[in-house]
């Protein structure tokens, strides 16, 4: 069957509005957050049922067309990057908050919801959703399901796989299928545990029960401004190694700083070669006296200026910086690449060092914006395409990084995903017996190959295939459907 019967099929049970294939229109979804990536769809499918969702993958599946889940799509590993001769389906707009359960500290939500509605929904109940992504005002949950999203306060309370029971999914067959529940730990095995975080390549989230967490007695922010990073970065090993776990411990280099203040005003400390923003919450005792233990170290290790938020405008305010650095670089330089790596946090002055060392070899400039508490780096890799050859060596930096990254004991992704960006990395961290082992998981999901593919793996390997070394040419490579690095 070609698209244009696909596009037919799915215009017998869907409103003419929710099938798009008028190029114009296609062009809307041609990439997500990482724009490095082009590639418009052949078709887009905007379902608003868990079932019409259902019935658009059977209708790909029957068709033999590949299929590709999106959200808000503010993805940044290309996870969410359209199949050019397949479908996407967007699930923005299923954004119903079915429940919020406070009896059981839990919610229930479509996944168009936004991340941060689910927070506004649980509050006047004393809860709030842990999980906050710096896009969290726009990012979606399915995409974060997806993703298995982090941010600033995953140091404490983890990543989304830590606060999500259940999920209903449509599998890549086409069938609704539920995955764990309200409960913890269902019986079994941890299918949800596999399911999130696997970049849609296991099928589509419908439906997300997510756990919600009460409400601290009380939150207190600081602000310490240092000379460097090194300094920033004694700090925050200080901090932990004397068993003070706080809710966020955020990073930004003079040139994450310069790029801030640029866009939103922050009003950091000026001459600040690195600041820190330090969180804590919880009972009220304990954060006072966990407080004074944080200022303590920051002084130390050299902080030339500390504030300390008064109320929640000031606490916002220092967040800001924080929260706009990605898109407040395009001040500061016409292109940029946005990584995502993690090492020890002992590792962190010798990595930024050597990044730095990357940086001026290259002649680009490199923006450093991170999770200091895990170790989480977000380099932003500067360059002006329109001058020969940056963009070149700004892409052989943000390749370096990783590799340094893994040299250290780390990781190539600790919340961004793998996507299209990334796949290349993988095998640099697994062996060829791992990869295929994970793929076998992905086949015993999607048997077809339909759903996402092309992503996370470096080689494809088809569901029939023997595990083991290939020749030839793969037959996934050969019509464009995945990359052989």
């Amino acid at each position: 069957m070609t698209v244009d019967a696909l596009a037919a099929r799915l215009r017998g049970f869907l409103l003419p509005e929710q099938v798009l294939t008028d190029r114009q229109q296609l062009r809307t979804y041609e990439c997500d957050g990482l724009t490095h990536y082009r590639v418009v769809p052949a078709v887009v499918v905007l379902p608003r049922t868990a079932q019409e969702c259902a019935d658009t993958v059977r209708a790909c599946v029957d068709a033999g067309v590949p299929f590709v889940a999106r959200g808000s799509g503010t993805g940044l590993s290309g996870g969410a990057l359209p199949h050019a001769d397949g479908a996407l389906i967007v699930t923005s707009q299923l954004r119903a908050i079915r429940e919020v359960a406070p009896q059981d500290e839990r919610a229930v939500v479509e996944p168009g919801v936004i991340n941060l509605q689910v927070s506004r929904a649980a509050s006047p109940h004393g809860y709030y959703y842990a999980p906050d992504p710096s896009s969290q005002q726009i990012c979606s949950i399915g995409g974060n399901v997806a993703e298995n999203s982090g941010g600033a306060h995953c140091l404490k309370y983890g990543f989304t796989t830590n606060h999500v029971t259940g999920v209903e999914i449509v599998t890549p067959d086409g069938d609704l299928v539920r995955l764990g529940g309200r409960a913890p730990d269902a019986p079994g095995y941890d299918l949800l545990g596999a399911f999130v975080g696997s970049e849609g390549t296991l099928g589509i989230a419908t439906e997300v029960t997510v756990r919600l967490v009460r409400l601290p007695e009380t939150v207190r922010t600081l602000l310490a401004a240092f000379p460097g990073t090194d300094q920033a970065g004694a700090a925050t090993s200080a901090i932990i190694a004397a068993g003070v776990v706080p809710a966020a411990i955020e990073m930004m280099d003079a040139l994450a700083i310069e790029a801030a203040e640029a866009a939103v005003h922050c009003g950091y400390p000026g001459g600040a070669g690195a600041v820190l923003i330090v969180e804590l919450d919880g009972p009220r005792a304990e954060v006072d006296a966990q407080f004074a233990a944080v200022e303590a170290f920051c002084r130390e290790h050299g902080a030339f200026e500390i504030r300390i938020a008064a109320d929640d405008a000031e606490r916002a305010l220092f967040w800001k910086g924080r929260k706009s650095a990605f898109a407040a670089v395009g001040r500061i330089s016409p292109d940029y690449i946005v990584q995502d790596g993690v090492i020890p946090r002992t590792a962190l002055p010798q990595v930024l060092t050597r990044i730095g060392e990357l940086a001026r070899d290259h002649g680009v400039r490199v923006a450093n914006v991170f999770h200091a508490g895990d170790g989480n780096l977000h380099p932003l890799v500067l360059f002006d395409e329109t001058v020969p050859g940056q963009a070149e060596r700004a892409e052989a930096v943000s390749g370096a990084i990783l590799d340094i990254c893994v040299e250290h004991g780390g990781s190539i992704t600790g919340e961004h995903g793998v996507g299209v960006d990334k796949a290349k990395h993988l095998p640099s961290m697994y062996s060829a017996d791992d990869l295929d082992t994970m793929q076998l998981v992905r086949c015993a999901f999607d048997p077809h190959g339909l759903s996402n593919p092309g992503k996370i793996f470096p080689t494809p390997r088809l569901c029939g295939e023997v595990p083991g070394r290939r020749k030839g040419t793969h037959p996934q490579h050969q019509p464009g459907i995945a990359e052989v690095f």
